[in-house]
């Protein structure tokens, strides 16, 4: 995987697209360095999913819906594996990495399967499972 990959988590997403989320000044700059560079930026389906819930009343519902289509036509959304289910729900119940949830420990699972490193969020528990964040 290329080094300049980064896995976009949720919070990391939604600081973007919510200018009201206390996270926006740091994380807008991240991403459009991210997209400067022409870093390949990756996700699960399951992410998205937390992001379209968010999403649900909000007026960057949208926003979510183009990059899913932009996601899927690059071949950089991951629907996990039922390998990548079960490890994480046994890394879930042992509550590792700081008692992540579970769609956190989905990404962390995905993200050492694809060797990637680099998480565009400021999650403290990304940090717990030993991966870097990038805000």
């Amino acid at each position: 995987m290329n080094p300049n990959a980064a896995f976009l988590d949720t919070a990391g997403l939604i600081a973007v697209w919510n200018a009201d989320d206390q996270w926006h000044p740091l994380a807008k700059p991240v991403f459009a360095g991210l997209v400067r560079s022409k870093s390949s930026l990756l996700t699960t389906s399951l992410v998205l999913m937390e992001c379209a819930n968010t999403a649900a009343r909000r007026p960057f519902r949208n926003d979510v819906i183009l990059l899913r289509d932009r996601l899927k036509t690059a071949r950089m959304l991951i629907d996990p594996t039922e390998d990548d289910l079960e490890q994480a729900w046994r890394a879930y119940a042992r509550g590792e990495a700081g008692q992540a949830g579970i769609v956190d420990h989905v990404s962390f699972v995905v993200m050492r399967r694809l060797g990637l490193t680099q998480a565009f969020t400021n999650d403290a528990h990304f940090r717990a499972a030993g991966f870097v964040t990038l805000f």
